[in-house]
């Protein structure tokens, strides 16, 4: 099974950026499904972006999608997630996740998940 590793997270001002990172190891990613969800405590947690194969058109959140960017890179078993004009209501710790059966244009995802790693906006 595949294993995940986030990194990346910080504190960053409204309107800022940041860039996370998700690697892989113990498979290749190119058969999964790879996702960015998100959790503040006591809430759940929401998709944020997805790419469910290599060269495939992302999914996005509607109040991300104008702000967020997923990449993969398969030969470095990477993806990214690139985040401008970050808000307060972006502040969440942010998870990787990787499946290898997603439907298109859903974030139901049943399979590795990472530990996460924080983004917290200041206003």
């Amino acid at each position: 099974q595949v294993r995940l590793m986030e990194s990346g997270g910080g504190s960053v001002q409204a309107g800022e950026s940041l860039t996370l990172s998700c690697v892989a190891s113990g498979s290749a990613i190119d058969y999964y499904a790879m996702g960015w969800f998100r959790q503040v405590s006591g809430y759940e947690r929401e998709g944020v972006a997805v790419i469910y194969s290599p060269g495939g058109t992302p999914y996005y959140a509607r109040d991300v999608k104008d702000r967020f960017t997923i990449s993969r890179d398969d030969a470095k078993k990477t993806i990214y997630l690139q985040m401008n004009n970050l808000q307060p209501e972006d502040t969440a710790m942010y998870y990787c996740a990787a499946d290898v059966d997603v439907r298109v244009g859903t974030f139901f995802f049943d399979g590795s998940w990472g530990q996460g790693t924080q983004v917290t906006v200041s206003s």
